[in-house]
C-alpha cells in the first residue's frame, strides 16, 4: 500500500513541479508525473535509510519537490537546446 501512495504522491508533485516551473507545452502530465514519481521514490530512499515503504515524511516531500523541479529545469533546458 505505501509503494501506492509513493505512486500517487510523485504524479501530485511531478504535477505541482510543472505548474511551479510553467512546463505545460508538449511534455504533457505523463513525463511530470514520472519525474515526480522518481524523485519521490529517490527522497524515500534517501531519508529512510533504504526503506522504501517507511520513506515518507515531511521532508522527504520537500526533497523530492525540489528534485522534481530541478529535473524538470535540466530536461527543459536541454529540450530548448536541441530545438535550435
Amino acid at each position: 500500500m505505501g509503494f501506492i501512495i509513493l505512486i500517487v504522491l510523485g504524479g501530485i508533485i511531478g504535477w505541482l513541479a510543472s505548474i511551479v516551473m510553467r512546463i505545460d507545452d508538449v511534455q504533457g502530465i505523463l513525463l511530470s508525473a514520472g519525474v515526480g514519481i522518481f524523485s519521490t521514490i529517490a527522497a524515500g530512499l534517501v531519508t529512510s535509510s533504504g526503506s522504501l515503504i517507511g520513506g515518507i515524511s515531511g521532508i522527504s516531500l520537500v526533497l523530492s519537490f525540489l528534485g522534481a523541479i530541478a529535473v524538470l529545469a535540466v530536461f527543459h533546458y536541454f529540450r530548448r537546446n536541441s530545438a535550435h
